[in-house]
């Protein structure tokens, strides 16, 4: 692995990949007759923001990734901190309201990068978000690295500049989540690796497998406390 310093880069995006759209909180969120705030208002002409709702579905893993993003962001001028990865409509903010057509438009899309109307999108904006931004500015995605259904689409455009969190290799979601969250609580940021390292390491039998179902190798960042808001 390569080190990377910390200093190299005084600005950093966070993509964020989304939660699963299957489950039983899929259906509470989905239902008809939930009652729920949240549910509510994504049944609204107004929807849900986007974040809400996976953090909802996914709960524990999405609220550890939205939490530590938004602490650890430091966007650009003009550019958002915190993206989320989505089927058919690439990269949104947060805020992005996510309403019953727009759920039913991720549902019928299947996260492949031989489906275009999944990869399209995302290497488009994916290209835009690189045009834009500063030549030192890193990209870190809160997302699997384990196959190439987000990594296929946005290394070829961010390079060594995409990064994640190297101890998410071999660990499952839930202890992904806790990870992130406590990191925001000790205000201590996550060491980095780029992905030009093989995505896997062996794991032990008793070792859970990641089990992010939908909407994944590392050189180290140094760690960097929050940058003031």
């Amino acid at each position: 692995m390569g080190t990377v310093s910390a200093v190299d880069s005084p600005s950093q995006i966070f993509l964020l990949s989304p939660a699963s759209l299957s489950g039983e909180r899929a259906r509470q969120l989905t239902s008809p007759e939930a009652r729920f705030d949240t549910a509510r208002r994504y049944r609204s002409p107004e929807g849900v923001p986007v974040e809400e709702a996976f953090a909802f579905l996914s709960s524990l893993y999405f609220r550890g990734k939205i939490a530590y993003a938004r602490h650890f962001a430091r966007p650009p001028a003009e550019l958002p901190g915190v993206l989320v990865i989505t089927p058919a409509f690439g990269l949104v903010p947060e805020g992005w309201p996510l309403t019953l057509d727009r759920m039913e438009a991720l549902r019928r899309t299947p996260i492949d990068v031989r489906n275009p109307d999944y990869a399209a999108p995302l290497r488009e904006h994916a290209r835009v978000l690189r045009e834009a931004m500063p030549e030192d500015t890193r990209v870190v995605l809160l997302g699997s690295i384990a196959t190439g259904k987000y990594v296929d689409l946005l290394l070829p455009e961010f390079g060594d500049r995409l990064v994640f969190p190297g101890c998410f290799v071999g660990i499952g979601d839930m202890s992904r989540g806790s990870i992130l969250l406590r990191a925001v609580r000790e205000d201590r940021e996550l060491e980095y690796s780029t992905l030009d390292v093989p995505r896997h390491r062996p794991r032990t039998p008793s070792e859970p497998r990641s089990r992010e179902t939908s909407p994944t190798a590392p050189a180290r960042v140094s760690r960097r406390g929050r940058r003031g808001s």
